[in-house]
C-alpha cells in the first residue's frame, strides 16, 4: 500500500470514500501527473518537442510509479509538491529514453501544476457533490410529497408556534439543496479553469507558441483556458469553497431539525434504524441521532477552513508566500467534509421514521393554545381586530390557568359563542384546517427541483 500513515479512525464516520479517493495522496499526486503527460502533448501538437517524447513521459506519468513517502519528506524540504514530483518523473523518465527527459515539465512552473492539478480534483470533486446533492433532492421531493399533508407544530423561538407540515418543512430542505445545486452549476465555467502562466505568469519561456500551447494544453485537460493566468487570484477557489460552506450549513439546518424532532419529548420524526446505530457505552435504551450529528459536525467546521481560504486571498504580488500554502490542505478537507455530511444526509433522509400520531398528540400538548390566532382572525371580521385579539388573550388565559382546552373555554365565553357556533369552533381548532399554503410550498419546491433535474 503506497498510502502514508494517517489519521483514518473518523474518515468513515465524517468523509465519503469516493472523495477521500480523490484528495488521497495518490489523486494529488496523479492529478499533477496528469497535467505534465497533457502538457507534453500539447506540446508536441504544436511543434514545440517531438512527437517521440510524448510516449515515454505519458508512461511514466503513473502515480503507482512513486513513492509517497518520499515525496513527502522532500517536500518538506522543497516547499512543495511539485518540485521532488517533478525530480521523480524525470528520473523516471531519463531510466527509459534520456532524450524525452529533456522536454518534461517544459515552460510551466510548480504552481501550474499544482493548481492545474487541484482543479482536475475539483471538477470530479464537483461531479460527486453535485450528484449526491440530486440524490438527496430527489429524495426529499419523494418526502415532501408523501407529508404534505401530515401536521405538526410549528415551532418558533423552540416554542409551539402554529400548524405546519411535515412536508412543508422537507420542502424547506429541498429547496436549499436545489439553491446550491444552481450555485454549483453557475461557478463551474470560473473554476475548471487551467491554470498555467510559467516562472511569473507572462509564459516567456515559450516565446511565440505560448498561447498555442495554452490552448492545447486547455483541450487536453478539457478545462477553459482563461483569460490571465490567476496565480495570486484565488476567488475562484474561494467562490467554490464558499458554496461549499453554504451546502454544509443548509445540511446541517437538516441535521439540527430531525435531532430536534428525534428528542425524546418530541419523538416525531426519526433517522432509520440499525442494528448498533446510535447506542450508548452505558445506556441501552438510547437512541442517538448519529447521522445528524456528522451534518451538524460539518457545518461546524467548515465555516472555519472556510476563514483561512478567505485570510488566504491577499496573496503578495506573482507568486504568495504562506497564504498560497495554507490553501493545500484546506479546500481538500471542506470537500471532504461536505461529502461525508451529503452520505450521511442521504441514509437520514431515505430512511426517515415519522410517527403521525405523536406529532398530533404534542400538537394537543397545549389544549388548542398553537389554534388561538385562527379562531382570531375569523373573530376579528365580526367585532374588530383588537376586541378579538383581547378576548382571545384572555381565554387563553383562563385555560392555561384552569388547565382547560380552549374550546371548552371558548364554549363558555358568551362573546365568543354569540358570533361562533359549536361547529365553527371545531372546525377552527382542528390543525388540519390552519395549515395555509403548506401544500403550495411543497409543490413549489419539487417543481423546481424537477426542472434544475430535467
Amino acid at each position: 500500500m503506497n498510502e502514508r500513515p494517517g489519521n483514518q479512525l473518523f474518515d468513515a464516520y465524517f468523509t465519503a470514500r469516493d472523495m477521500r479517493e480523490v484528495f488521497c495522496d495518490q489523486g494529488r499526486v496523479q492529478a499533477m501527473l496528469d497535467f505534465e503527460a497533457a502538457l507534453a502533448r500539447a506540446e508536441a501538437r504544436v511543434g514545440l518537442i517531438p512527437q517521440t517524447a510524448v510516449a515515454p513521459i505519458e508512461a511514466a506519468c503513473q502515480a503507482g510509479h512513486y513513492d509517497f513517502a518520499a515525496l513527502g519528506e522532500a517536500i518538506a524540504t522543497a516547499g512543495n509538491s511539485a518540485i521532488p514530483l517533478v525530480k521523480a518523473l524525470g528520473k523516471q523518465i531519463a531510466a527509459h529514453d534520456a532524450e524525452a527527459e529533456r522536454y518534461v515539465h517544459l515552460g510551466a512552473t510548480s504552481q501550474d501544476v499544482m493548481d492545474s492539478g487541484l482543479v482536475l480534483q475539483l471538477r470530479r470533486a464537483l461531479e460527486l457533490i453535485d450528484s449526491d446533492l440530486a440524490q438527496l433532492g430527489q429524495t426529499l421531493a419523494i418526502q415532501a410529497r408523501r407529508y404534505v399533508a401530515t401536521p405538526l407544530a410549528g415551532r418558533t423561538w423552540l416554542q409551539h408556534a402554529t400548524p405546519v407540515t411535515l412536508g412543508m418543512k422537507i420542502a424547506g430542505w429541498l429547496g436549499a439543496v436545489t439553491r446550491s445545486r444552481q450555485r454549483l452549476l453557475e461557478l463551474k465555467p470560473r473554476l475548471l479553469v487551467l491554470q498555467f502562466g510559467g516562472a511569473s505568469g507572462t509564459l516567456a519561456a515559450l516565446g511565440e507558441q505560448a498561447m498555442p500551447i495554452a490552448q492545447a494544453l486547455a483541450e487536453e485537460l478539457h478545462l477553459t483556458l482563461p483569460d490571465q493566468p490567476w496565480h495570486t487570484q484565488r476567488d475562484r477557489l474561494v467562490e467554490f469553497g464558499s458554496v461549499l460552506g453554504l451546502i454544509a450549513g443548509s445540511l446541517g439546518k437538516l441535521g439540527r431539525d430531525i435531532s430536534l424532532l428525534m428528542q425524546t419529548e418530541a419523538a416525531e420524526v426519526f433517522e432509520p434504524s440499525a442494528p448498533g446505530k446510535g447506542g450508548s457505552s452505558t445506556m441501552p435504551h438510547k437512541r442517538n441521532p448519529v447521522g445528524a450529528a456528522v451534518l451538524i459536525g460539518a457545518a461546524t467546521r467548515v465555516p472555519g477552513l472556510l476563514s483561512t481560504l478567505f485570510s488566504a486571498m491577499p496573496q503578495e504580488h506573482e507568486r504568495s508566500l504562506g497564504l498560497w500554502h495554507a490553501e493545500w490542505e484546506t479546500l481538500p478537507e471542506i470537500c471532504c467534509l461536505v461529502s461525508g455530511s451529503l452520505k450521511q444526509a442521504l441514509l437520514v433522509t431515505q430512511g426517515l421514521e415519522v410517527d403521525a400520531d405523536r406529532m398530533a398528540c404534542n400538537l394537543d400538548l397545549t389544549q388548542g393554545l398553537v389554534l388561538a390566532e385562527a379562531v382570531s382572525i375569523v373573530l376579528a371580521q365580526r367585532v374588530g381586530r383588537d376586541t378579538a385579539h383581547h378576548l382571545l388573550e384572555q381565554c387563553c388565559k383562563r385555560a392555561v390557568a384552569e388547565h382547560r382546552h380552549l374550546r371548552a373555554v371558548l364554549g363558555d365565553e358568551p362573546q365568543v359563542t354569540a358570533e361562533l357556533s359549536a361547529a365553527e369552533l371545531d372546525y377552527l381548532l382542528d390543525p388540519a384546517h390552519y395549515l395555509g399554503q403548506a401544500r403550495t410550498w411543497v409543490e413549489r419546491a419539487v417543481a423546481e427541483h424537477s426542472a434544475l433535474t430535467a
